[in-house]
């Protein structure tokens, strides 16, 4: 999906949500475990619920492999899934590789190959050649780790350099050097607030991914404030705020009521850049 695709299907749907598929079989409604496959029944039914809301989904890896090949199966099923049904959505692979270059010509043969999904979040720790693999992919997308929610992200992400440069701002930086704005993202995390001005300033036209709306209590009118760009530039990430609203037989009409009161509050703040 090019940047111009994206940007249409956040404007027609008056929506940059992204629901994170983060699938853990003992979080999910227990008649739900009598099913072949658990893990593809809940995505399935998550899914049909929350895409008129959404133009993303986000399956988390870990949460996969957690559960084996059994899980790895329930992946490639969701995967396919989306693609025959929802071929519109944007689906990003939350892996967070990133190796040596040969390792991560592997992962980009695995993901944009093999799965053929829109982009993968890369860690990029390793620097240019571990990156570069990911980037030889006409439509696909790099996600890049740069200022994340979590309260270690302070131990390194902060730290400056001589010069003052944090290092969340170098690595933003210099990887620009790699690809452009057309190709690649960022993720930042909605917890960081006021940071979304500094972010910014050395990526003022990229789009940022952004996790932890919701459940990990990120505001999405303080990251809007911030960080929405005149052609949004944003995709905000909502997992189990979204995902595990409900626990019983209705859990896919609680979900669909949460990213239904997400998008409205979306179409607010698309409305604010269009006048």
């Amino acid at each position: 999906m090019t940047r111009q695709e994206l940007v249409e299907q956040i404007f027609t749907k008056k929506s940059f949500l992204c629901v994170g598929l983060d699938t853990d079989e003992k979080k999910i409604p227990e008649h739900l475990l009598k099913e072949e496959d658990p893990i593809f029944a809940f995505n399935k039914a998550i899914i049909d619920a929350t895409a008129p809301y959404c133009v993303a989904y986000k399956p988390n890896l870990a949460f996969y492999e957690a559960a084996g090949l059994r899980g790895m199966a329930a992946f490639e099923k969701t995967i396919h899934y989306l693609q025959d049904n929802y071929p519109h959505h944007f689906i990003i692979a939350d892996a967070k590789r990133g190796d040596i270059g040969n390792t991560s010509a592997m992962y980009a043969r695995t993901f944009f190959e093999e799965y053929n999904l829109d982009a993968l979040t890369v860690a990029p720790y390793m620097g240019e050649d571990s990156v570069t693999p990911f980037l030889g992919y006409a439509g696909k997308w790099v996600i890049l780790l740069a200022l994340t929610s979590n309260k270690g992200s302070h131990d390194f992400q902060l730290t400056k350099d001589k010069d003052g440069e944090r290092l969340f701002e170098k690595v933003i930086r210099r990887s620009q050097q790699w690809a452009g704005d057309d190709q690649m993202m960022y993720v930042v995390g909605a917890t960081q607030g006021e940071m979304f001005k500094d972010i910014r300033k050395v990526a003022p036209n990229h789009f940022l991914l952004v996790p932890g709306v919701g459940a990990q209590g990120g505001s999405l009118q303080e990251v809007c404030r911030y960080g929405i760009i005149k052609d949004c530039g944003l995709l905000v990430n909502s997992s189990r705020g979204i995902i595990y609203a409900g626990h019983d037989e209705q859990f896919a009409a609680a979900a669909a009521a949460k990213a239904k009161d997400l998008q409205a509050q979306m179409a607010v703040e698309l409305e604010k850049i269009c006048k």
